[in-house]
């Protein structure tokens, strides 16, 4: 990665032609690995951004970074996830306050994630507020934000 100035970023709402460098960024991890890339596609990751919810990206020199994705029907977030190279430098906390800014500003419930236990990404939500709330999945810890939690958080 160049000596990268967030000033540099752009964040913007997710379209569908951003989708197959979403699947890059996705695919590209290093913790919370899809241990089946089939089961998320193109057509799913659609769905997810313009009928079930919204998705954001941030792009470097036009090449998208991270992005997020908040699923409204099942009240939590789909992804949030960075490009390995761009990690630590505030992408990922500024792609979920635009996501629950917005989020919030759609409902009051409640909304939930899981991560894998023991990752980077679990250390990430318990320090922006997010409330452990039991087990989801394959031993994902599920986490949940309220609405006021949230308010306290993002001053």
């Amino acid at each position: 990665m160049k000596n990268l100035n967030y000033n540099e970023l752009n964040f913007r709402e997710a379209t569908a032609d951003d989708i197959a460098q979403i699947q890059i960024v996705r695919n590209s991890v290093k913790e919370n690995i899809l241990l089946n890339p089939d089961l998320v596609t193109d057509e799913l990751c659609l769905e997810f951004i313009t009928s079930r919810g919204k998705g954001w990206v941030c792009e470097s020199d036009n090449q998208i970074v991270g992005f997020s994705i908040v699923d409204l029907k099942e009240r939590n977030v789909w992804a949030l996830f960075l490009n390995p190279n761009y990690e630590r430098i505030g992408i990922g906390k500024q792609l979920q306050k635009i996501m629950l800014d917005w989020y919030f500003n759609q409902t009051s419930e409640n909304i939930w994630l899981g991560t894998d236990p023991n990752t980077r990404a679990e250390h990430f939500y318990r320090k922006s507020g997010w409330t452990e709330i039991g087990i989801h999945g394959n031993g994902e810890i599920k986490f949940e934000m309220t609405q006021e939690n949230w308010k306290r958080y993002c001053r």
